[in-house]
């Protein structure tokens, strides 16, 4: 049985596909994006990196070959009945995303308790009995698009809104510049935090002072900053020719930094 509900404020944010199955079986490593190619004067190569630049799972995967950066991921796998059922059953919260897509289109919050499933998209929340029912509208949704599904972190608020932030970075002349640092809160009852979905933006300082403490500003502020050189200097290996990027990071309640994805064409 689902019951559908007008969403109040939560807090929360979140391939080539695998193939679905119904069972939930032990999850097995996803493996069906190519490696990145390397740099090529042919145009098949190059259109061939150009769709792994726009991969968030290529992308993500990339990132967490390096230990360094990989603590900073919440744990992501190609959707698969298989990963839902036991990043469930691990964490009790995922988020799943479309591997190609910005904005916040089609973004989706999974919450178990108990025996029973919640999902949030967009303004709604509807409630489920099993997860056969779960999983029949996340198929819905879906659409057959290709989908990654994310540990879910509770982040920091502010006045119970979910705060994160983006740091874009542009090539200006061969040199990587900061272009902007900011906090993005949602909209309330909204879980995604994109300007797009009726977000507001807010400075990065502003954001880190108000959710969690002015005497953290500047430490966060700095984490986020190595992080994120750290990141281009990888994916500029991966993927030459790169010119922009836009980091995605959250801190949750304790403090602790998540980054959530890398965009190529930040808004």
């Amino acid at each position: 049985m689902e019951q559908t509900l007008q969403e109040e404020g939560m807090e929360a944010k979140i391939a080539s596909a695998e193939p679905e199955t119904e069972t939930a079986a032990a999850p097995q490593p996803a493996a069906e994006e190519p490696a990145p190619a390397p740099a090529s004067d042919d145009g098949r190569q190059t259109a061939t990196i150009s769709r792994q630049v726009a991969s968030k799972w290529v992308k993500t995967s990339v990132l967490q070959q390096d230990g360094r950066v990989a603590r900073y991921i919440p744990e992501t796998h190609l959707f698969s009945p298989a990963h839902l059922s036991s990043m469930l059953a691990r964490y009790g919260k995922v988020v799943m995303k479309p591997v190609v897509g910005t904005g916040g289109n089609g973004v989706i919050m999974i919450i178990k308790s108990g025996s029973s499933y919640t999902i949030r998209h967009r303004r709604k929340i509807r409630r489920f009995r099993s997860f056969a029912a779960m999983l029949a509208a996340v198929r819905a949704i879906r659409r057959k698009r290709s989908y990654l599904v994310q540990r879910g972190i509770t982040l920091a608020t502010i006045g119970g809104r979910p705060i994160d932030y983006r740091v874009k970075m542009v090539k200006d002349r061969g040199v990587w510049v900061t272009r902007s640092m900011v906090g993005r809160l949602a909209n309330r009852g909204m879980f995604v935090t994109n300007l797009c979905r009726g977000g507001t933006m807010l400075s990065s300082s502003q954001g880190i002072r108000r959710s969690l403490s002015g005497k953290l500003v500047r430490r966060k502020k700095n984490e986020m900053r190595e992080v994120t050189r750290h990141c281009i200097h990888i994916l500029e290996r991966h993927f030459p020719g790169i010119g922009q990027l836009g980091f995605d990071y959250g801190f949750d309640r304790s403090g602790k930094m998540w980054m959530f994805e890398v965009n190529t064409k930040p808004h």
